[in-house]
């Protein structure tokens, strides 16, 4: 079972950026779709954007255009680049991780989860 440890979240103003990253452990990252999730408070958790194994992306509307998932599969990671940044973006950020060629957007497709990092954007 893979492992998965985010960081980069953090406090910033809107119009910001802010670049988050997922660490995997594993020696077969590279074959796995990975995917970042957010959930507000008092809401439910939801799709941000994914990546194959080959790297197709894939993005929720509400990021589109202004945030980038990429993957290093050297270094078994995964990043969500998050650009002009907006108060509505303001949640606890997750990566998660399944096997599988394909690229994913549903919560129940996942099978490996980090702890989550936190992201605010201040008006």
């Amino acid at each position: 079972q893979v492992q998965l440890v985010e960081s980069g979240g953090g406090l910033v103003q809107a119009g910001g950026s802010l670049r988050l990253s997922c660490a995997a452990s594993g020696r077969t990252f590279s074959r796995y779709a990975m995917g970042w999730f957010r959930q507000a408070s008092g809401s439910e958790r939801e799709f941000v954007a994914a990546i194959s194994w080959s790297g197709g992306r894939t993005y929720a509307d509400s990021v589109k255009g202004r945030f980038t998932i990429s993957r290093d599969n050297a270094q078994n990671t995964v990043t969500l680049q998050m650009n002009s940044l907006k108060p509505e973006d303001t949640a606890v950020y997750y990566c998660a991780a399944r096997s599988g060629r394909d690229y994913y957007t549903q919560i129940n497709e996942y099978n490996a989860w980090g702890q989550g990092t936190q992201v605010t954007v201040s008006s």
